[in-house]
């Protein structure tokens, strides 16, 4: 028992504790209201960093499922109520680029991971994927000018300006 069931239920965790088991089911009232909400701001973020291009350098790309110029849109919102709350988007000076726009943004915060109530925005080269190989990663379309955004909470008027912001400081 102690060699081999002791340590999986320390390492795996079984059960949570009651008050976390609380705070989830709390969270789950309002889940939907949350995840909606980030879906109408993540469609008005990639539509502003979409238009951001005109006059300027601008994003080689933004991705997003709601958004009609989406490869795969039709199938998306046959299979989605909204978009989603990701945009992934390519600047064209490769990471150093990337880590200039990244390191410009004030409200969203940088992240190596995704999905939260707070808008994050990783660099999956090196982060997520930084083992991966760099052949691999080009496969799948994770390029050293590849960010992903995952759009929380904020008013999405905030978050573009944000983005906007960050975009001037880097050049794009």
């Amino acid at each position: 028992m102690e060699e081999r069931i002791l340590p999986y239920l320390r390492h795996t965790g079984p059960n949570i504790s009651p008050f976390n088991a609380w705070v989830l089911l709390k969270s789950l009232e309002t889940l939907d209201l949350r995840v909606e909400r980030m879906c109408q701001n993540a469609a008005k973020v990639a539509d502003a960093l979409s238009d951001l291009g005109s006059g300027r350098e601008g994003f080689d790309y933004v991705k997003y499922p709601g958004r009609t110029d989406f490869a795969q849109h039709d199938l998306a919102m046959k299979q989605m109520t909204m978009g989603g709350s990701i945009v992934a988007l390519h600047v064209p000076g490769g990471r150093d680029q990337a880590f200039k726009f990244l390191n410009a943004l004030e409200i969203v915060d940088i992240s190596n991971n995704l999905g939260d109530a707070k808008s994050l925005m990783t660099h999956p080269a090196s982060t997520t994927h930084a083992s991966v190989s760099e052949e691999a990663r080009l496969d799948v379309g994770i390029t050293e000018g590849m960010l992903r955004l995952s759009v929380g909470l904020e008013h999405s008027d905030d978050l573009i300006e944000d983005l906007q912001k960050a975009a001037d400081i880097a050049g794009l």
